[in-house]
């Protein structure tokens, strides 16, 4: 791999957590202003998911290394889309008997910060896993 390529994922890899740290803001945001912790688990997962996002994100900042970098991206990855997911649901039938409707300022922003971080965090982890990969001239064997 290229020190190019290689170079990538730690700019990825932080930008991502940016992202991530908005998708905990506006979970945050929305369990203590728009009153979520009311919501019977629907608030639990909310704050879950603040703190989730908010302990990720620091931890991808650490110097922690390669390996554990792109684990913590991936789980980053996880819980930007599993809130998408959850958001989607809860859109169209009832979440934990939660329905939410219409697309207000908060759910959008969520929305770009759940896709910017699957985007960034995804994309960090694919540029680490290829850093891993062996590579091979032209003419070398295949490994077996």
């Amino acid at each position: 791999m290229s020190r190019r390529a290689s170079a990538a994922s730690g700019p990825l890899r932080r930008a991502g957590a940016v992202a991530l740290l908005g998708v905990g803001a506006v979970h945050l945001e929305e369990f203590t202003g728009d009153h979520y912790a009311a919501i019977p688990t629907i608030g639990t997962l909310f704050a879950l998911n603040a703190a989730a996002a908010a302990a990720i994100a620091v931890a991808l900042w650490a110097p922690v290394g390669r390996v554990a970098h792109a684990l913590l991206a991936a789980v980053g990855v996880a819980v930007a889309a599993g809130s998408l997911v959850a958001l989607v649901v809860s859109e169209q039938t009832t979440l934990f008997g939660f329905h939410e409707t219409g697309w207000r300022p908060a759910i959008v922003l969520a929305v770009v910060f759940e896709v910017a971080t699957v985007v960034l965090l995804g994309t960090a982890v694919m540029t680490t896993r290829a850093e891993w990969t062996p590579s091979r001239r032209p003419g070398d064997p295949r490994p077996a």
